[in-house]
């Protein structure tokens, strides 16, 4: 039994190898690795003779839409058939028992997992001196293929995948204990037609950090994190593969090839132009030599890549000053009154501030002025009051101009900006005019002199009262005391 894929590729001398009793049928190599090789096949669900048998009690209407969709098909497919990828191990051509141990560890932590960015595990066996592993066969195109291709990725792709597998690590970090890839490069992700992306083959994984020391060095030269040369992996040598991936698919040059300065590369010089300048800063954090001093998350390369997004979403969002203009004048239009009344009001205010400004404004104060030569500077400063109130009259008056074109807000604003500037507090007591009570035809004097000779002639008059109170005191002779 065959199933066509549609895609040419070199022949496979494993294809059409039956695994676990006829149930998976080996399609052919994806790829190949230190720790085995991976294959695609057809998972038909159940065996061979169990299906014959389910066929052959199945209703006629039954065989014949099986017999239309083979047809359509192209190919004599099950029903319950599905694609999956099945990595293969051998342990007799194992090299140290370390190999061993591995496969055995990622069949057990890919058994635990479950996230949309990772593959599904389905089961794992043991047939002719070989351990097998079943998971979800993830469609799409691997990053390494696309770099064999010459094809770029776009800031946007960059941006996502850095989301995806950043979703995928903080799954994988967050688990007890957690669990650490080792191994991130452009030949673990995938893109799916999609345009989203998985993180594939955990045969490094680490399911447990032991502080101590002890762990095997298992990575890929270039894509490794420092500290995995020493052993040390951690959830911090994760966002650096992830870091060197990024930067791998967005210059097209290997991490070993890019400039360095001292262990670390100098992504500055690295990137080609165009790159927004926090995708640059989140990849130069993710690529720290000193593990203590790189960032221990992608979540904190994406909130410094994200700031700048918000920034520019923001920007976007925030009108200009011509756009806020012209929005005002649509708010104020959909305000203002019908054309009829707005033009009757428009000219009584104008007739008003006229009036105004003639009777008040001008008139009054040129006649108090001249009357001023003859009563004092009291008619002068009255001159000067009539001025003040012919301006905020005119004020007044333009604010309801304002109210009847529609820009209530802005008359609003302006009237309480005009009586926040006539309240005001003086740093010290000002020295006012008034007239004296008694003498109405006498010139005007200052108001603080005034009082002090009330106070003083207030303080003499109780001083009096009170002596007139005292008892009389008198002499040894009975005669009063003066």
């Amino acid at each position: 039994m065959r199933y066509r894929i549609g895609v040419s590729t070199p022949p496979d001398p494993n294809a059409s190898k039956a695994l676990r009793g006829g149930r998976y049928t080996l399609v052919r190599k994806l790829g190949e690795g230190s720790q085995g090789e991976t294959h695609e096949a057809i998972d038909e669900g159940v065996g061979p003779e169990a299906r014959q048998r389910a066929a052959r009690a199945a209703p006629l209407a039954d065989k014949w839409a099986r017999y239309v969709r083979d047809q359509q098909s192209g190919g004599d497919v099950p029903q319950d058939a599905r694609l999956v990828a099945i990595k293969c191990f051998r342990v007799g051509t194992a090299k140290a028992w370390k190999d061993v141990e591995l496969a055995e560890r990622e069949a057990r932590t890919l058994a635990a997992l479950d996230h949309p960015h990772l593959p599904k595990y389905f089961e794992h066996f043991e047939e002719d001196g070989a351990l097998y592993l079943v998971m979800e066969k993830i469609e799409g195109e691997s990053l390494a293929s696309l770099r064999k291709s010459s094809r770029a990725m776009s800031v946007a792709e960059i941006t996502r995948m850095l989301e995806d597998i950043g979703g995928a690590l903080r799954y994988l970090h967050g688990r007890a204990p957690p669990v650490v890839h080792r191994d991130i490069k452009p030949g673990n992700i995938i893109r799916r037609p999609d345009g989203s992306f998985a993180l594939v083959d955990f045969g490094a994984v680490r399911d447990r950090l032991r502080p101590a020391g002890g762990s095997t060095v298992v990575g890929t030269f270039g894509f490794m994190a420092p500290e995995q040369f020493q052993g040390r992996a951690s959830s911090a040598s994760d966002v650096y593969g992830l870091g060197a991936t990024a930067l791998t698919m967005l210059t097209g040059t290997e991490p070993e090839d890019l400039p360095h300065e001292g262990l670390g590369i100098d992504v500055a010089r690295a990137l080609p132009r165009g790159i927004p300048a926090r995708l640059g800063r989140a990849l130069e954090a993710m690529l720290v030599a000193d593990p203590d001093r790189r960032l221990g998350s992608v979540d904190e390369a994406l909130a410094i890549l994200h700031g700048e997004a918000a920034k520019q979403k923001e920007k976007q969002r925030s009108p200009s000053k011509r756009q806020q203009r012209k929005q005002r004048r649509d708010s104020a239009r959909r305000r203002r009154p019908p054309l009829l009344p707005r033009m009757l009001g428009r000219v009584g205010l104008f007739v008003a501030m006229l009036v105004v400004w003639v009777t008040v404004g001008f008139a009054v104060p040129v006649v108090l002025i001249l009357l001023s030569l003859l009563f004092g500077a009291t008619l002068r400063r009255a001159a000067a009051s009539c001025v003040d109130a012919a301006k905020r009259s005119q004020a007044a008056l333009g604010r309801a101009s304002m109210w009847l074109s529609g820009h209530r807000e802005e008359a609003i604003a302006l009237r309480k900006e005009d009586e926040a500037a006539r309240i005001r507090v003086a740093p010290a007591p000002e020295r006012v005019r008034t007239a004296i009570e008694e003498n109405v035809e006498a010139p005007a004097e200052d108001a603080d002199a005034w009082m002090e000779a009330r106070l003083e002639k207030e303080a003499q008059r109780e001083r009096m009262r009170t002596h007139a109170r005292a008892p009389t005191q008198r002499d040894t002779f009975g005669r009063r005391r003066k």
